[in-house]
């Protein structure tokens, strides 16, 4: 199928050309047709596949029709966990719109209020807005919904995830019933199905990414750490890999993401640390600064597994897995993208076992396990018993235990908010406890 299948305006298909897409994805072949039919619509994929081109391109085939309903406010909202995959959506929107008159802005936490309600008070095509801000301007009395005829909701999961329920359902119970709801998301089980029923109408089902479905472009690889000078070893033997052309290094914390990227900067890599602590402005220009290769290495935390579209990383190395088993899945999708290859590496601490077991059961798949000689750990992976605890399986003799050596107890008062017991760099003066994760948006 060709793009001059799905029934798009002319100017869209100038624009897509120009963009250099020849065919669609499957994601993109599978929602058009149905978004252009009007019918509400629940979509899964992996990252990477388009998904943003699948409901942005037939919205703007709608915006080619004069809005039913005179006033103010967007014809198109678009609801997003962060402000990074907000900059990615309303880019997306200028390149695929670049031949049509459409009108775009964005409502995201961390940017200036006066601008927003400017925004805000004038008709607009496409309204692209993380929750919380939103709401913010909502209960402001600034926002119009009455000419809104679509809403999306953009990597549903991690809206929810975050703590935007609330919010999510809030603003939908503010927009038209006639609405055409659209609902995206990496998985649609638990709470995204509870919010898809609520919020959609008889939608089509588009499921393309089965959690047991493993990142096909991607090879995944896990390697046992005795301790946390281990960890160092074994990502030093990466970062000396000339088949790594840019990598992005996930920590747990903020605090964590800075000092391993002042550890690396010292150690002579150009590398840059990437959380939601920094404003906005410091990390659009870390990122447009990672895409034009005046860095090899993006030290960051989950902020940066949303929304994060560089195409020169080649691999993704879990320095800390991540506390929830799902973000694994957006991680790895950094890499492997627009057809590319990728590697994702997991170093796995003591206490990272039982991550590493949620992992695997949401993804059916056992991760290959390596050894690096010269590096091999000290003792055998640690047997779980069939027990659950904390989303994970207990490993016999408890979290961390492991044969040739015991490194419980440094560190693990701070391991539940770490995501790891260990410090992620060398051996200094004890880290700070980390303050109370917060969220952008």
């Amino acid at each position: 199928m060709s793009f001059t299948e799905l029934n798009l305006d002319s100017n869209l298909l100038k624009a897509i050309e120009l963009s250099g897409f020849t065919t669609p994805t499957d994601i993109q072949r599978a929602a058009i047709p149905v978004v252009l039919e009007g019918r509400d619509l629940m979509a899964s994929a992996q990252t990477g596949t388009g998904k943003t081109a699948a409901f942005v391109l037939p919205a703007m085939q709608r915006l080619l029709t004069p809005a039913k309903v005179p006033g103010i406010g967007p014809r198109v909202l678009v609801l997003t966990p962060t402000r990074e995959l907000a900059n990615q959506v309303n880019e997306n929107i200028r390149q695929l719109g670049k031949f049509c008159r459409f009108t775009a802005g964005s409502v995201v936490g961390g940017m200036p209020y006066p601008p927003q309600t400017r925004l805000l008070r004038q008709p607009v095509d496409f309204l692209v807005a993380t929750p919380g801000r939103l709401m913010d301007h909502m209960e402001q009395g600034r926002v119009d919904f009455s000419r809104l005829e679509v809403l999306v909701l953009d990597e549903a999961d991690r809206m929810l995830d975050m703590g935007f329920v609330d919010a999510v359902n809030m603003i939908a119970a503010a927009t038209p019933s006639s609405r055409q709801t659209l609902l995206f998301s990496a998985t649609l089980e638990g709470k995204v199905m509870a919010i898809a029923k609520a919020l959609l109408k008889d939608p089509a089902r588009v499921q393309l990414a089965a959690n047991h479905e493993r990142h096909a472009s991607i090879q995944q690889r896990v390697y046992q750490a005795d301790d946390i000078s281990h960890k160092h070893r074994l990502l030093s033997h990466y970062l000396a890999d000339v088949d790594l052309t840019q990598a992005v290094i996930f920590t747990a914390t903020k605090r964590s993401a800075d000092r391993l990227a002042q550890t690396l900067s010292e150690q002579g890599h150009a590398s840059a640390p990437l959380h939601g602590d920094m404003g906005q402005h410091a990390r659009h220009r870390t990122v447009e600064q990672m895409r034009n290769g005046k860095y090899r290495l993006l030290v960051a935390t989950d902020v940066a597994a949303r929304g994060l579209d560089i195409k020169g990383i080649s691999h993704v190395i879990n320095f800390d897995l991540p506390m929830v088993a799902e973000d694994y899945i957006h991680r790895i999708g950094r890499t492997g993208r627009g057809g590319a290859t990728g590697t994702a590496v997991s170093l796995i601490g003591p206490d990272d076992w039982s991550k590493l077991a949620g992992i695997e059961r949401l993804t059916g798949n056992k991760l290959e396990r390596n050894v690096i000689p010269g590096l091999e750990p000290r003792g055998p992976e640690p047997r779980f018993s069939q027990r659950r605890n904390s989303g994970g399986f207990k490993p016999k003799g408890g979290y961390g235990a492991r044969s040739g050596g015991n490194n419980s107890g440094r560190g693990n008062s701070n391991s539940s908010r770490r995501g790891n017991g260990d410090s992620p760099w060398p051996a200094r003066s004890a880290a700070p406890r980390p303050a109370k994760r917060s969220y952008p948006g």
